[in-house]
């Protein structure tokens, strides 16, 4: 998608029950539908370590303290960096990945308290500098995602169960990224589009199309009809 032949690394981000992971699928559904090459993958997740990381991380029963927490995500994307996110991007493929770097930032800087130059050290160690060409950040009531969230036939994970005031603190947080001068002070983040998550499923997603076709109107020049 660049001149040099390198492909595009846009992330989805936002709360619990914000509607980015169903927006991910429905894009990578169209793209598919236009024989658009793409990679979809989530944090963590997206190989066997980061699977093994997912389940640990994701368990109720575990006991995990925010130190730890935060050093098993880094180690799930240290390995998705280097084994599948950076190669795809050589290749010219679009990456879309749930979750990344601000989510990290609203979990566990904001939502655990841990030292912020700390996690962002721990953070560029893991990636290698690598940063998102677009990060989409939904916007969403915290509540009322956390009630899409317990409608979810699954049950509660144990990022989800960490409690209402937990998560208002990672709302609080998501809602500063998309200031200007937060985004200025954390270029490993690279260029956040807000995105209203309210409204129907097609509603946002034609939010979503807008932002991608203000960034690369060639490669996103939808056909107008939903996926």
């Amino acid at each position: 998608m660049s001149e040099r032949g390198r492909g595009a690394l846009i992330v989805f981000e936002g709360g619990e029950g914000s509607g980015k992971s169903t927006q991910l699928r429905l894009l990578s559904r169209d793209l598919e539908r236009r024989a658009v090459p793409h990679v979809s993958l989530r944090e963590p997740g997206g190989t066997p370590l980061g699977t093994e990381v997912r389940r640990l991380l994701l368990d109720r029963a575990s006991d995990i303290v925010p130190r730890a927490e935060a050093l098993l995500f880094m180690a799930s994307r240290a390995q998705l960096v280097e084994r599948e996110i950076s190669p795809a991007l050589e290749r010219g493929v679009i990456v879309l990945l749930d979750r990344f770097f601000l989510s990290t930032y609203a979990y566990q800087i904001a939502g655990h308290g841990l030292p912020e130059e700390e996690v962002r050290a721990a953070n560029r160690f893991a990636t290698g500098g690598l940063s998102p060409d677009l990060t989409l950040l939904f916007a969403f009531p915290v509540e009322d995602g956390l009630a899409r969230a317990a409608r979810r036939p699954a049950a509660h994970d144990r990022m989800e169960a960490m409690g209402a005031a937990f998560h208002r603190r990672v709302a609080a947080a998501f809602g500063t990224f998309a200031d200007p001068a937060w985004q200025e002070d954390h270029p490993e983040c690279g260029p956040i589009v807000p995105v209203d998550a309210e409204g129907s499923e097609d509603e946002v997603m034609m939010r979503v199309r807008a932002a991608l076709r203000a960034r690369w109107p060639g490669t996103f020049a939808f056909d107008g009809g939903t996926t």
